[in-house]
């Protein structure tokens, strides 16, 4: 007897549809053979399938079964076959009879006691379920609210193999699961830092504002104990919160790696990656045989923050100059070219010198010209020229340590974030970019006029800076960002000066 039944595999972040086949023949040899392009884990599953069968009360096929997975050039490398596969075989077999195998889809891992056990990347399978046109997937019940935020199909969590059967034969009725975005994001979407801890610094909070307002990507540099760590950790506060297509997206890579917290539905906070020093290039921006997601696409909505910029791997850095300007990572292997969304702002953090005291008027700097040279060498000028925005963090004086008086508060910097964005997406509906740091060239021509006295300005410092083409563009983004925090039209020569200040380090540490 043959059954048929739909299930889903996971292709980078995307859900692709597989065609379950299960046909078991009568009289022939005892034998269970898996075909469809089937990696290990795929194979494997057949021992546990067959246990869990019969550990669930139901009788193991004894007859010839063959168990297609379609399309047969597609690799299949996961777990989650594991339930349309009993499933069919329950089918096939003659031990289950169920019409709702035309509309629901199922995925899920067998343990051999017939338990579900939670499985990767359910948000792009219901995702994939609902484009599909089917009217429900039956998940494990560790992964029902991840999968229920998806509107428009019915979401089954089921605990077992038995419950599965039972919902498919009507003797078990169970509920789609709900889902409430404000309950989530009551749950879910507080944050536990704020910038009023840090103490003194409003110089930085003010530049921390500007880049986060046009999506600039942020250089601090500075002596040991000065709050770079401090001033990085808490950006994402000071972002807006996230939309809910933001949100689905950004849940779509955490889940395609398992990265998601148990039971919760969506990402409700921006992500703040903080990686080591000593990460590849596979960890940092996605690869491998069967390619994953890296930190940069983990960072997608959010803030990817490197600290001590350059104790990494020059070669690791340099594969983040292409996809911080296209905002995605291509992967390309033998059989497939994959695409990752890589949407985030880049904050690094670095010592002046090797031992950090370079300039620090607490301690001197006892490193010879040769070695803080070879130091900053260590940044290429393609990647520093990526980073929009360079600042000095000095160290905090005392009295602004012990002063009672909380900083400026995350609300109120994101207040000021939220009403330049504002301003741009209305510039968006104009044929701009959402983010100033997104504008294209003939974009910049169109919204960002300069008044004269910016325009001589601005040639002033090309001339004396020795800036490059990129540079020109950045202090434009810039420029615009500032006068969007002034609620501006015209860019004028104080928005452009605090720009150009943003890029003085280019002369003060790598002339």
């Amino acid at each position: 007897m043959l059954a048929r039944l739909m299930t889903y595999s996971l292709l980078g972040i995307d859900a692709v549809a597989i065609d379950v086949e299960v046909d078991i023949s009568p009289g022939a040899l005892p034998k269970t053979t898996l075909v469809g392009l089937a990696e290990a884990a795929v194979r494997e599953s057949t021992h546990r399938i067959e246990r869990a069968l019969v550990n669930s009360g139901y009788q193991r096929p004894v007859d010839h079964t063959v168990i297609n997975l379609s399309p047969a050039d597609l690799p299949k490398d996961a777990a989650s076959f594991d339930l349309p596969i009993a499933l069919g075989m329950l089918v096939a077999s003659g031990q289950l009879e169920s019409d709702l195998l035309q509309d629901f889809d199922a995925v899920g891992e067998l343990a051999l006691d017939g338990s579900l056990r939670p499985v990767k990347g359910v948000l792009s399978m219901a995702l994939s379920c609902r484009q599909k046109g089917r009217r429900g997937l039956i998940v494990p019940a560790a992964n029902v609210q991840e999968a229920a935020v998806v509107e428009g199909i019915q979401v089954i969590p089921a605990g077992s193999l038995t419950e599965a059967a039972g919902f498919l034969t009507g003797q078990l009725p169970i509920e789609p699961a709900p889902f409430s975005w404000t309950k989530a994001q009551q749950e879910y979407g507080q944050y536990t830092v704020d910038y009023s801890d840090v103490k003194g610094q409003e110089s930085a909070k003010r530049a921390v504002v500007v880049a986060a307002a046009g999506g600039h990507h942020l250089l601090m540099i500075g002596s040991p104990g000065t709050g770079k760590t401090l001033l990085a950790s808490r950006l994402a506060t000071i972002l807006p919160p996230l939309s809910p297509d933001e949100s689905l997206e950004t849940t779509r890579v955490y889940s395609s790696v398992g990265r998601l917290q148990p039971g919760q539905p969506l990402l409700m906070n921006r992500p703040f990656r903080t990686p080591h020093h000593t990460i590849s290039e596979a960890g940092l921006v996605g690869g491998g045989s069967v390619p994953t997601p890296g930190e940069l696409s983990l960072s997608h909505h959010g803030v990817l923050f490197l600290d001590e910029l350059p104790e990494f791997n020059r070669k690791t850095l340099e594969v983040l100059r292409q996809p911080l300007e296209e905002g995605r990572v291509t992967i390309s292997r033998a059989l497939a070219s994959l695409t990752f969304p890589a949407s985030t702002m880049l904050v690094a953090a670095m010592n002046p010198c090797p031992c950090g005291y370079r300039g620090d008027p607490r301690k001197q700097c006892n490193c010879t010209p040769i070695q803080v040279e070879r130091y900053l060498g260590k940044i290429s000028g393609p990647l520093l020229d990526r980073l929009d925005i360079h600042i000095e963090v000095p160290p905090v004086p005392f009295r602004d340590l012990s002063d009672a008086q909380p900083g400026t508060s995350s609300d109120q910097m994101r207040s000021q974030v939220i009403s330049a964005r504002e301003i741009q997406q209305e510039r968006a509906r104009q044929g701009g970019q959402p983010l100033n740091a997104r504008l294209a060239p003939q974009q910049l021509r169109k919204f960002c006029k300069l008044k004269k006295d910016a325009e001589q300005l601005l040639q002033h410092a090309m001339e004396s800076m020795g800036l490059s083409a990129r540079a020109h563009d950045k202090l434009l983004r810039i420029s615009r960002t500032i006068a969007d925090l002034e609620g501006t039209a015209q860019i004028e020569a104080h928005h452009l000066s605090e720009a150009i200040n943003y890029r003085a380090l280019d002369r003060t540490y790598w002339r």
